[in-house]
């Protein structure tokens, strides 16, 4: 079974981006798992084994930042379609994001 981790980098500031709330959920909506970015931005694993099939990552950047952002949230949809490890980074800035598959 697969494992997953994650990263948020504050490309804006050029750091990493600390305490920020991450949540696995299936697409029903289930919490599958929580935790909080440490002061490197980084969720080493969430989740423990995660079976094939499609899950969310919500982050809620709202207190990092501000209380006018403009992406209070972010929700990425992926697939999980084999065993390996999947790493989800979210590169964040106050009017943008983007995110990819990393390592």
């Amino acid at each position: 079974m697969a494992t997953l981790s994650t990263h948020v980098l504050d490309t804006a500031a050029g750091r990493p981006a600390a305490g920020i709330p991450v949540a696995l959920l299936d697409l029903d909506g289930e919490v599958l798992a929580e935790a909080t970015t440490d002061d490197d931005g980084r969720v080493a694993s969430l989740g423990g084994r995660l079976e094939t099939r499609t899950y969310r990552l919500r982050f809620v950047t709202a207190g990092h930042l501000g209380e006018h952002a403009f992406f209070p949230e972010v929700e990425v949809v992926f697939r999980v379609l084999d065993d390996r490890h999947h790493h989800v980074p979210l590169l964040l800035s106050p009017y943008g994001y983007s995110t990819y598959r990393g390592s």
